[in-house]
């Protein structure tokens, strides 16, 4: 793992070409058409002091912790003193993450740098939810618990490989505090929400208060050099100060439940940071627990965000959801994919999934990826102006 300076090096506005241009499901297009570069929070420590950087399975036999149905905790707000009641108990459930990477220099000597993130502990018998660019090439990783306890022999048993998440897995313990996850798929642009991290490396379970700026960001993370790039997409966008070191640590509404995980902030702009959406990975977890392994699911198209100017632009019904495109470099339908054995046709136009609408509750792969492999989802699709229910069985990511 390199050294990154986590510096800004592009703003700038997407052109119609850019707006109109299909992407695949897995990276949708930006709502707002805005791409960032920015700085990606890990921290990196070795020679030379602190420096900003970036950002076999055992079953478990623990239930994750889910919102339960009812009371939807996205419509709480905070009241006096709840802030700290409600981070004093979500904070047993992060835990700092220490990383030790093997970096060899220009003239060739080796030497261990290491780096400092933040995890969510998602079941009991430790199972812990972070960001890949946490642990990537770490040839070590340890987690400490906010009492101080601190594990060494732990294990990344999955990564995501269409998202910025990792799963590690702490061996033989049982008593460990999990997060309560919420819906991230009913967040409200204004609701209030805390952050929750390790902040520089060094001020363990750091909390920060703000609001959710915006929802479905589409931004562009890299390092000073414009190098190492990554594409996040459908990310929540909120003021509450996240810092370097915050990396994988939990975005929680006032109900305590875990919504997002912190990921990116600008590295110029004051006050804008970024997280995943919690939603998007509940399908890699349900999974985990079950069979103690992750895997993507996958539908297997290409699409076009649907927003205003794509529906003028197309000539399409709706103003929302996503447009199934071909070109004549691609298919829109991947063949022998889910969507091509349910009979999904190019130009098809997708609205919903299971009922939750494309677009206002997230995008079409973040919905999908709320699903673990084997999962029958029922698609609501408009063909030649006429909607119908099409079912589709979801596989796993091909590797």
């Amino acid at each position: 793992m390199e050294s990154k300076t986590g510096e800004v090096v592009d703003v700038k506005e997407k052109n119609q070409e850019d707006i109109i241009k299909p992407t695949k499901t897995n990276q949708p297009s930006s709502k707002n058409g805005l791409i960032i570069a920015l700085s990606i929070l890990a921290l990196l420590f070795g020679c030379g002091g602190l420096v900003l950087g970036w950002l076999g399975y055992e079953k478990s036999s623990t239930p994750i912790t889910f919102l339960n149905g009812g009371a939807d905790g996205n419509s709480a707000n905070f009241v006096e003193g709840s802030i700290a009641d409600i981070a004093d108990k979500v904070s047993k459930s992060v835990v700092s993450i220490v990383t030790s990477t093997k970096i060899t220099n220009y003239f060739g000597q080796s030497y261990d740098s290491a780096a400092a993130g933040t995890g969510i502990i998602v079941t009991s018998d430790g199972y812990i939810l972070t960001n890949k660019h946490v642990i990537n090439g770490a040839t070590k990783v340890t987690v400490v618990l906010d009492d101080g306890t601190t594990y060494e022999d732990v294990e990344v048993v999955a990564t995501d490989p269409l998202n910025d998440v990792a799963f590690l897995k702490i061996k033989d313990v049982s008593d460990l505090t999990a997060a309560t996850l919420g819906d991230s798929k009913t967040i409200k642009v204004g609701q209030q929400v805390i952050a929750i991290g390790n902040a520089l490396g060094q001020y363990q379970n750091t909390v920060t208060s703000g609001i959710v700026s915006g929802t479905g960001r589409s931004v562009t993370a890299s390092d000073g050099n414009g190098g190492n790039t990554e594409t996040l997409t459908d990310m929540i966008q909120t003021d509450a100060a996240i810092n370097s070191g915050n990396s994988g640590g939990p975005l929680v509404n006032a109900a305590g439940e875990v919504i997002g995980i912190n990921t990116a902030t600008s590295s110029t702009a004051e006050n804008v940071g970024f997280a995943i959406p919690i939603s998007s990975v509940k399908g890699m977890l349900a999974q985990l627990k079950e069979t103690g392994k992750a895997e993507r699911t996958y539908l297997g198209v290409y699409s076009l965000e649907i927003t205003p100017e794509v529906a003028k632009a197309y000539n399409l019904p709706v103003s929302s959801g996503v447009y199934l495109y071909s070109s004549s470099s691609y298919s829109a339908i991947v063949k022998n994919s889910p969507a091509s054995k349910a009979g999904l046709k190019d130009k098809d136009i997708v609205t919903a999934v299971n009922e939750t609408k494309v677009g206002e509750a997230g995008s079409l792969a973040d919905l999908i990826g709320e699903y673990k492999p084997g999962d029958v989802v029922q698609l609501t699709v408009i063909r030649e102006g006429k909607e119908m229910a099409v079912k589709v069985t979801l596989e796993s990511y091909p590797e």
